[in-house]
């Protein structure tokens, strides 16, 4: 079992609810789309990897078109599972991925089937999922959370970007250790619409470069904003 994490500064605390209440007042309750079994959202989120959704996206849609089952992407060429998905970019590096983590999970478990994870305290969940080579807390956030409905709270960069600028974690953070700092950070009911929403921010306003602070509804509760300082 992971070590309990510390309780964070009700100050922290409280701005992180503040900052939840202006993008839900900001972009409203998000929706996630298409709620996927746990083992075909263990398959897009890799597929999503270092691209766009909308690469991602068709990459998946082509796997189920051309194979049907997951069952038969695992039992697949590989040739043929690494074209398929090429519009999600690294394709040589996905296929085998894919295919590793889903003949993993058959064998273990006899089945691509992954509803047993519901029944896990959350810790043990993600420690059960992160042991597949290229499955991070990210993925494995997404998984549980979206797919599973256990507490996670997925960061990826966009994410990572917002959290820091306003301040809600360490500067020197790594995005992997702000997934325990946020589940402590942000209630438990928060942390969909939260992460969709942070998204969804950097996405429009809090950009990489050149951020339009003019026009962000956070302004007041940023860091980066109030201090004027450089980016990072």
């Amino acid at each position: 079992m992971p070590a309990a994490q510390p309780r964070p500064e009700r100050a922290l605390a409280r701005k992180a609810l503040r900052v939840h209440a202006r993008l839900l007042a900001e972009y409203g309750v998000p929706d996630w789309g298409e709620r996927l079994p746990a083992v075909e959202e263990l398959v897009a989120t890799i597929l999503s990897q270092n691209t766009n959704d909308t690469n991602s996206g068709r990459a998946f849609d082509l796997l189920r078109a051309r194979f049907g089952s997951l069952e038969a992407v695992r039992d697949a060429p590989l040739d043929a599972v690494i074209e398929a998905i090429r519009p999600a970019g690294l394709a040589n590096q996905k296929g085998p991925r894919i295919q590793a983590v889903l003949r993993a999970i058959t064998l273990e478990r006899g089945a691509l089937d992954l509803t047993f994870l519901k029944n896990l305290p959350p810790g043990e969940a993600r420690a059960w999922l992160t042991r597949f080579h290229g499955i991070g807390p990210k993925t494995a956030s997404i998984v549980m959370l979206f797919s599973l409905g256990l507490p996670a709270f997925p960061v990826d960069t966009h994410v990572h970007r917002v959290t820091g600028r306003l301040g809600l974690r360490p500067a020197k953070m790594s995005a992997d250790d702000c997934h325990p700092h946020f589940e402590a950070l942000f209630p438990p009911e928060t942390y969909g619409p939260a992460h969709l929403n942070l998204i969804q921010h950097g996405r429009q306003v809090c950009h990489a470069r050149q951020p339009e602070c003019g026009r962000c509804v956070l302004r007041r509760l940023c860091d980066f904003y109030q201090q004027g300082t450089p980016d990072g």
